[in-house]
């Protein structure tokens, strides 16, 4: 570069590569991007006119800029190398050209695999253990990986994460640092996590918290600093998460970007000493992950907490609700674990400030919640997830007793026994998105025609809710209603003509025992918008459909269905499937898929997927 160059501003040297670019063909890569704004000022540089053949190649770490630069799409996502492509960089880095000893393979691929998938990091680890040749170093290496990339005196990953970090919203990177409250590499229920964040303040838009706590989280997964674990079943939802292990390493520790953390692990013998009085008051909250840790905090003196705002108690078991927790004001999030059934007392109502009330019974059994009327005061109310409770009706405001309070922001609303399916209490919850129904009444039918007046519902689980509660038309549930669980419901197929009749339904899922009968024959034309449906553990043997059954349907999932030897072959005609998975099913229906597979590709649609244990088919 001669000094006439170095002289001259941005706009001059812009117009002079866009006048050497004219009517040449070229290629130009534009390596780690990392903003919209920064494109912009790039793209300006470069002739407007087509120049036939070129091209620009960008990368970028953030998925906003890969759209937004994007032409017609022209965007890739990089994947996650899988094990064989990370065991193959890690191994060209660690020997070269060298013969690879048959001792280290075995513990090389372990910590290959350890390293998630990321390049750059298998690039660091395998480059810091090239000089190393003793296998015992490369063993301990395997034991913690994470620590060995902190020792990297380059400092590349974490110059890397540094900068992803640097680059973050305000709300972004208090979002971020709170992953370093959980366990290392333990899957994190989205859910819990997304709540936690409403309940810490973390999010700035108050009328849809739900939808900014999940395109926050989206966001850092574009950004490639969250990994995805599970998702839903139709994939729209993410169901767990975690970041990647460089996040939380050292060199990127959460308490170096100056967020207090009240962590009970290290903390717990300040806590239990009561001596500092300082850190109890500024405590916002509270995460038990160790049995023996979580028993002191039930017998403790919570006042001393005036701050709290998150209590997640949910790995020590309670018999009875910890009165303790009535004086904490500002609590927004409660997760307990309870080994008996709860009567929740009237003073629930001085929790004004609950937004998520989450009770889980011992190792998944199912226990019984009873509200006093005090609950419906809490106005904050979005989101309760309980086995099973009861409500009373809420009481009435009006002096004609024609007005009843109602929890206004509800989102999630689980699982209500269908005695409490009073229309006084549906059009409590009228804004509810999600709800859950468990158990039976012997005494009335049709308890679940109220339904229908819930305008906003998205999600609904029936469970142990047998066929005289149930609607006896697809007009008696709500029109909005796209995913629905049925469970241990006993109902004969037929009664799946009026599921087949809801409009909007795009998941089902039939699950233990949900219909009975060894065959099913649809006898109408519906399900028209029905994506994903899923049967699990009937007595299923004989199953009659056609396409126009299912017009649209993406993904079929069949788990345990010992009886069904065959898929309608009549589905090869459907050319939106997607993907057909098979669990603890008989050879034959393997069979069955494969020769709708096999059809589908002398039709000339597109591949599609088939997975089971033994057999996986991509449609």
């Amino acid at each position: 570069m001669d000094d006439t160059v170095k002289t001259k501003g941005e706009a001059e040297l812009a117009d002079m590569l866009q006048k050497s670019l004219k009517r040449k063909r070229y290629i130009i890569v534009l390596d780690d991007i990392w903003s919209c704004e920064v494109w912009d000022g790039v793209r300006r540089c470069f002739p407007t006119e087509d120049n036939a053949g070129s091209r620009i190649l960008l990368t970028t770490r953030s998925n906003e800029v890969a759209c937004y630069a994007g032409t017609e799409n022209l965007s890739m996502q990089m994947d996650l190398m899988d094990q064989d492509e990370s065991w193959n960089l890690f191994k060209s880095v660690a020997f070269s050209s060298e013969a690879l000893p048959y001792e280290f393979e075995t513990v090389g691929k372990q910590i290959a695999d350890e390293c998630q998938g990321l390049p750059l990091t298998i690039v660091v680890v395998a480059g810091l253990l090239k000089s190393k040749r003793a296998i015992k170093d490369w063993e301990i290496v395997a034991r913690d990986v994470t620590s060995f990339v902190t020792n990297d005196p380059d400092e590349r990953c974490s110059r890397v994460l540094g900068m992803s970090y640097n680059h973050l919203t305000s709300n972004l990177k208090t979002c971020l640092l709170h992953f370093g409250i959980f366990p290392e590499d333990s899957e994190i229920p989205a859910k819990n996590l997304m709540r936690s964040w409403m309940a810490e303040g973390f999010l700035k838009l108050e009328n849809d918290l739900e939808g900014e706590a999940e395109k926050c989280l989206q966001e850092l997964i574009d950004r490639c600093l969250v990994l995805v674990c599970k998702k839903s079943l139709d994939g729209t939802k993410i169901r767990s998460c975690k970041p990647y292990k460089r996040v939380t390493g050292d060199k990127i520790e959460c308490h170096l970007y100056g967020l207090y953390r009240a962590l009970l692990t290290p903390v717990h013998r300040q806590l239990r000493d009561h001596d500092n009085n300082d850190l109890l008051e500024r405590t916002r909250s509270i995460f038990s992950f160790h049995l023996k840790y979580s028993s002191f905090i039930v017998k403790s003196e919570l006042i001393h907490f005036k701050l709290l705002r998150v209590l997640e108690l949910r790995h020590r078991e309670i018999d009875n609700f910890p009165v303790q927790i009535l004086s904490l004001i500002w609590l927004r999030y409660l997760s307990l674990q309870c080994s008996r059934n709860l009567n929740i007392p009237p003073e629930i109502c001085r929790l004004w400030s609950l937004q998520t009330f989450i009770v889980q019974g011992l190792n998944g059994s199912v226990i019984t919640i009873t509200f006093p009327e005090e609950i419906w005061g809490l106005m904050q109310l979005r989101h309760l997830k309980l086995p099973e409770f009861y409500l009373p009706n809420p009481p009435s405001v009006s002096a004609d007793k024609g007005s009843h309070m109602g929890f206004s922001n509800i989102q999630t609303f689980s699982y209500l026994h269908p005695h409490c399916c009073t229309n006084e209490v549906i059009m409590g919850i009228q804004n509810v998105k999600e709800i859950g129904i468990f158990g039976n009444e012997i005494r009335s039918s049709g308890l679940l025609n109220s339904l229908v007046h819930l305008q906003q519902l998205e999600t609904l689980s029936l469970i142990y809710c047998f066929s005289r509660f149930l609607p006896a038309s697809a007009k008696a549930f709500p029109a909005t209603l796209k995913k629905l669980k049925l469970k241990r419901n006993f109902l004969r197929w037929s009664y799946m003509d009026i599921i087949a009749e809801l409009p909007n339904l795009e998941v089902l899922k039939v699950m233990f025992h949900a219909c009975r009968g060894e065959e099913w024959h649809p006898n109408v034309t519906g399900f028209t918008r029905l994506k994903v449906l899923l049967i699990e553990d009937c007595f299923l043997m004989y199953w009659k459909a056609t396409d126009d059954n299912f017009p649209v349907l993406e993904r079929l999932v069949l788990k345990k269905c010992t009886y069904l030897k065959e898929i309608p072959i009549e589905f090869a005609e459907i050319h939106t499937l997607q993907l057909i998975e098979l669990r603890s099913c008989l050879p034959e229906l393997g069979e069955s898929a494969a020769r709708i597979q096999q059809e589908q590709e002398d039709l000339g649609n597109n591949p599609w997927t088939f997975v089971s244990p033994t057999i996986h088919v991509s449609i």
